[in-house]
C-alpha cells in the first residue's frame, strides 16, 4: 500500500524528499492541489472542503495513510476531519506533531500534564491561515507551560517560492523576521511552520542570527513517519513515487524541477 503525501502546492515535496531518503522502499503518492493553491489565504471552510477532496483522491489511489504535508491544512482542517470525516481503516496525520515533539522533547504518546521546557520564547513563521487558526499554540499548550509564542503571518513567501522567485522570497523573509523581532526581540527558537520554508532555511537563519535554533519540518516528519511505519510494517513496496496535480501537469512539473533541482514529472490527478 502506498503512503499519500498532500500539499496545496509544492512545499510538501521537501517532506517527500526527506521521507524517501529515510524510507527508500516505501511507495509514495504525492498530490499537489495546484489549481487551488495557495491555501494560506483561504477561509477555514474552504481549506476543509479542499483538503477532504484531495485526501479522498489519495484514498481512491490506494493510500490508507495520508500525511498532510501542509501546515495550513493541518491547522485548519485536520481536527475537523478526525472528528467525523475520515473513513474507518484510514489514517490522516499532520505535520505539527513531530515539530512539537522536537520542541518539547517529549513523545506524542506522553500524556503527562504540561510541564516547563527549556525554550521559553518561540517565533512562529507561517501562512496567514495557520497563524489565524492558533493550532500550533493549542497543541503546544497540551504539552508545555510557560512558552511565549509570537506568530508572524508570512504573506507572499509561498507565492514567491512557487513562482521560482527566490530573490523576492529572501527579501520577504528578511522583512517578516524584522517584523517579528520588533515584537519579540530575542527569540530562543524559531518554527518554520510551512513546508515551503525549508527552502529558505538559510535566509531565516541568517536573518534571525546564529543563536536562534530554527526547527524545520521536513526531516522531523521523515523520522516520525519512519517510526510510525516501523510499527505498521505493511507499507513496504518498490520505492517508486507518483506525482499528481490538479493543475497543469507541464507547468507544475517545470516548477517542481526548478524547486528540487532535479527532474520531477507530474500527471493530472
Amino acid at each position: 500500500m502506498a503512503v499519500g503525501i498532500f500539499d496545496s502546492g509544492l512545499g510538501g515535496l521537501t517532506v517527500l524528499e526527506a521521507a524517501q531518503k529515510r524510507l527508500p522502499d516505501v511507495d509514495f503518492i504525492y498530490l499537489a492541489d495546484s489549481e487551488h493553491a495557495p491555501y494560506g489565504v483561504r477561509t477555514a471552510d474552504d481549506i476543509y472542503e479542499l483538503t477532504c477532496a484531495a485526501v479522498q483522491r489519495l484514498f481512491d489511489a490506494g493510500c490508507d495513510l495520508v500525511i498532510l504535508a501542509c501546515n495550513t491544512a493541518s491547522a485548519a482542517a485536520l481536527r475537523r476531519m478526525q472528528e467525523g470525516w475520515i473513513p474507518e481503516g484510514k489514517r490522516v496525520l499532520g505535520v505539527f506533531v513531530p515539530l512539537i515533539e522536537a520542541l518539547t522533547e517529549r513523545d506524542w504518546g506522553d500524556n503527562s500534564p504540561p510541564r516547563e521546557v527549556d525554550v521559553q520564547h518561540v517565533a512562529l513563521f507561517a501562512t496567514p491561515a495557520t497563524v489565524a487558526s492558533r493550532a500550533f499554540q493549542r497543541e503546544l499548550a497540551f504539552r508545555a507551560i510557560g512558552v511565549d509564542v509570537e506568530a508572524q503571518a508570512c504573506g507572499g513567501v509561498v507565492d514567491a517560492i512557487e513562482d521560482g522567485d527566490f530573490i523576492l522570497a529572501e527579501a520577504m523573509v528578511r522583512s517578516h523576521v524584522d517584523a517579528l523581532t520588533r515584537k519579540m526581540p530575542k527569540p530562543q527558537a524559531a518554527i518554520l511552520g510551512c513546508t515551503h520554508y525549508p527552502l529558505m532555511l538559510d535566509a531565516f537563519q541568517e536573518a534571525l542570527g546564529a543563536d536562534v535554533k530554527v526547527f524545520s519540518q521536513a526531516n522531523l516528519v521523515g523520522e516520525s513517519l519512519a517510526d510510525y511505519l516501523t510499527r505498521h510494517g505493511d507499507k513496504i513496496g518498490s520505492g517508486e513515487p507518483a506525482y499528481l496535480t490538479t493543475g497543469d501537469p507541464k507547468q507544475v512539473s517545470n516548477r517542481a524541477t526548478q524547486f528540487l533541482r532535479r527532474q520531477i514529472t507530474f500527471t493530472a490527478a
